[in-house]
């Protein structure tokens, strides 16, 4: 089973990726957690994406490409959901036809979707812990009693009008996207509204076909 996993910030992609990978055995490809692995593990691939992440730079395509290219490899180009990627088009053609060479051609392409008032209202009660970067949100983890309110940050980009242009920025980025898996039969989107579970069951339903019993 290939899956690529895509949608805006907030919509649950990390979240439906865990749940697909705990319960139906498939290995989690994100570009972000690979190119934060090579980084710490001080590979030449890691030394020369450093340099782009400390500057505040993207990484290259080029260079992100290579990285999914061998973590595709190290699952046999199979049973797997690829979260985050593609982002462009190009991007699209090289991942089809990357698999398609192994034999493996794609075969859904997951499109996770929110109304804006949704995800500004979850994404702006995400907060930071200002030391040891820890992740909490006001309503589902909230941070502990004992941790003083002063070191307990919001992140700029969390804030309603940041988060705004992000989804402008996603939408004109992915609008060519959508289309070309479209075009090419792949294409399903997600009704993302709703509890955890409910989103996983409307995913379930659309790769049921090829799938086998759950974990």
């Amino acid at each position: 089973m290939r899956i690529a996993l895509f949608g805006p910030p907030g919509a649950g992609k990390g979240t439906q990726a865990a749940l697909l990978v705990k319960r139906l055995g498939l290995a989690h490809i994100s570009t972000g957690n690979i190119i934060r692995a090579a980084i710490k593990q001080d590979s030449p691939a890691g030394a020369e994406a450093r340099a782009y992440v400390r500057e505040g730079r993207l990484v290259p395509g080029k260079l992100v490409r290579k990285m999914a290219e061998d973590a595709i490899a190290d699952h046999g180009y199979d049973n797997f959901v690829i979260d985050g990627y593609p982002r462009t088009t190009e991007q699209a053609n090289w991942l089809e036809g990357f698999l398609e060479s192994h034999g493996r051609p794609l075969e859904h392409v997951l499109s996770l979707y929110l109304p804006d008032a949704i995800i500004i209202e979850r994404l702006s009660r995400r907060r930071i812990h200002r030391e040891t970067g820890e992740n909490f949100h006001l309503d589902f983890k909230p941070p502990p009693a004992d941790v003083p309110a002063d070191m307990i940050l919001q992140r700029s980009d969390d804030r309603p009008e940041a988060i705004q242009r992000r989804l402008d920025v996603y939408r004109e980025q992915t609008h060519p996207l959508e289309d070309h898996f479209r075009r090419h039969g792949l294409l399903v989107r997600i009704d993302a509204v709703g509890s955890v579970e409910e989103v996983h069951e409307r995913i379930k339903s659309v790769i049921t076909g090829n799938l086998v019993n759950e974990r």
